[in-house]
């Protein structure tokens, strides 16, 4: 039987190769010759809210069922708020998770608005991976 702190590990590490591959995803959509920009925003806050719910499995806290990235960022601060203040510009991502997803009032992004938010999922994941200690981080190191 693994040890709880064993298993803490392995669901972070799990959380961090998702945002990872998400991230992964939004690039790779931006790349793409098809326009599908939303598909990448979509992509990046993805990312962003897997690699917040990894700092909450870390802390040991219930990882709401939430897309509100608002919501993730202000159980993150209670428990650490230097990290809760870098990772605070997350929020911004929030509407690209839900919004954007289905038709409505919620314009399809520009690519320059996608290109920002990829690169902004980009330094969340990075500011999480800074703050966990190495034993915690997938060996292949998300990007």
């Amino acid at each position: 039987m693994k040890r709880p702190e064993v298993i803490r590990r392995e669901f972070v590490r799990q959380w961090l190769r998702k945002a990872a591959a998400d991230l992964a995803a939004a690039r790779h959509l931006m790349s793409g010759d098809v326009d599908l920009l939303a598909s990448a925003a979509f992509h990046a806050q993805q990312a962003a809210e897997k690699v917040l719910k990894a700092v909450l499995t870390w802390h040991q806290c219930e990882v709401p069922k939430t897309h509100d990235l608002a919501l993730l960022v202000d159980h993150i601060a209670a428990r650490d708020p230097e990290l809760g203040a870098r990772v605070r510009r997350s929020v911004a991502l929030t509407p690209y998770g839900v919004a954007a997803r289905h038709p409505g009032d919620f314009p399809e992004p520009a690519s320059a608005e996608v290109q920002a938010a990829v690169d902004l999922a980009g330094e969340i994941l990075r500011a999480v991976l800074d703050s966990l200690p190495a034993e915690v981080r997938p060996p292949e190191g998300p990007s």
